[in-house]
């Protein structure tokens, strides 16, 4: 099997999309899947731009709403994390994972999924110690605050993929894992990139999840996007352990390295994506203490017994199967001959992600705005995770990355200092 795996996409499906179509021709070769690494920026209208966190100038609506509308179909299954650009609004109705577009998938805030006998995991987001520990209580439409901080990795997410047991094939993030410099070329990264170096230095460059994760998972590929730059590193995982290739990739543009192609060994016959049977039972299992509240809440790391919810979910999986509920449109598309038409702000239920919770007999929780909501669940759940919520603890300090989360801000500083001469940043 044939993958394709991109960078930062910033919605330029068409162009993705026809470069690996030239490839194919150039290389008599076929591919079966692309994976993108976050920045997907599945926009599908103008109400969805005002939950793009960029500068206004780069507000553009792009190539989704065509394959969301089904004017063109994806010509390559494709599946998608999320990064620090996207609408947030609408990925929030697909938090579990889900179609948002025909043959275009999200695997959710965290999440696994099967492509034929292949196992895929991802991250979304990006990771900011401040938003770690609270839940995900913010609902369209953001104001100046959540906008940003509602693609901030939060703990409930990557607990859930720290109890994957089963080996992970491929693993997707948006950020790097912290440390993964030390096993590349920092060198020539910092003369590419040196507004990082101090970062490199310190050894802040980074997420300290997914580096946990990179630990726990040691999965055989892993890769990034979000500096905008490609970065090879081999991790080898104790002595004579196994090795992970790790690849992070730049953003969709002329003379940029955004695309990689590697082969895995896969079964005979068409693959399709298909839920995952010991995701769905994590899913299951840790549903009853899904954190929606600005509350501090640290969660234990103990591993819990999934078995129960791994028999429970087998069973329904034999029954119905796994593939995926069917797309569903929830809102209009974009449509050129109507610029400025007038879509509804707020909230959207989902079709797909109504039918995912009722498969797994799960409540609907994707709308909550009480914050005391979640306290109050949790209580009334005896869990062996739930530590007592507090402002800090155990010395944990608000470490953000000095970068912020917009690296096409730092691209432009850099570019004006190099043109403007060294002093024009204090101007």
């Amino acid at each position: 099997m044939k993958i394709a795996v991109e960078g930062c996409m910033h919605g330029d499906l068409d162009k993705v999309y026809a470069t690996l179509k030239r490839l194919e021709e150039a290389e008599s070769t076929k591919i079966d899947l692309l994976l993108c690494c976050g920045d997907f920026q599945a926009v599908r209208n103008e109400e969805d731009l005002k939950s793009l966190n960029v500068p206004p100038k780069y507000r553009h609506m792009n190539s989704f709403w065509k394959y969301y509308s089904g004017q063109v179909k994806a010509p390559y299954p494709t599946i998608f994390i999320g990064g620090n650009h996207e609408a947030s609004n609408y990925l929030w109705e697909l938090y579990y994972g889900g179609w948002a577009a025909p043959n275009i998938y999200f695997l959710g805030f965290s999440g696994v999924i099967k492509f034929g006998n292949i196992r895929i995991g991802g991250l979304s987001g990006i990771y900011k110690s401040k938003d770690y520990y609270l839940g995900h209580h913010e609902r369209p439409p953001y104001d100046d605050n959540n906008i940003r901080s509602v693609y901030h990795v939060r703990q409930y997410d990557v607990l859930k993929l720290m109890h994957v047991a089963e080996p992970i094939d491929i693993f997707l993030s948006h950020d790097w894992p912290l440390g993964i410099t030390d096993y590349g070329n920092w060198e020539k990264l910092v003369q590419q990139k040196p507004y990082f170096k101090e970062e490199v230095r310190l050894k802040t460059l980074g997420s300290k999840p997914a580096a946990e994760l990179l630990d726990k998972l040691k999965p055989p590929y892993w890769f990034s996007a979000h500096l905008h730059c490609r970065f090879p590193a081999i991790i080898q995982h104790g002595e004579n352990g196994p090795i992970t290739k790790f690849l992070a990739l730049d953003k969709c543009l002329p003379g940029r390295r955004f695309l990689q192609i590697i082969e895995i060994k896969s079964d005979p016959g068409p693959p399709e994506i298909q839920y995952d049977e010991e995701w769905l039972a994590i899913t299951r299992k840790f549903n009853n203490i899904f954190h929606l509240s600005r509350e501090y809440l640290r969660l234990k790391s103990d591993h819990l017994d999934n078995q129960d919810s791994r028999y429970w979910v087998k069973n329904k999986l034999n029954v119905r199967g796994a593939k995926p509920f069917e797309f569903s449109q929830t809102v209009p598309s974009f449509d050129p001959n109507k610029p400025g038409s007038t879509v509804p702000s707020g909230h959207h239920r989902n079709p797909q992600t109504e039918s995912f919770l009722q498969f797994l007999e799960l409540p609907y929780l994707l709308d909550i705005t009480d914050e005391l909501s979640t306290p109050k669940r949790i209580s009334e759940f005896s869990s062996p995770l739930v530590i007592h919520s507090q402002k800090h603890l155990d010395g944990e300090e608000d470490d953000d990355d000095a970068h912020g989360d917009d690296v096409d801000e730092l691209e432009e500083l850099a570019a004006y200092v190099l043109t403007s001469g060294p002093g024009a940043y204090l101007q």
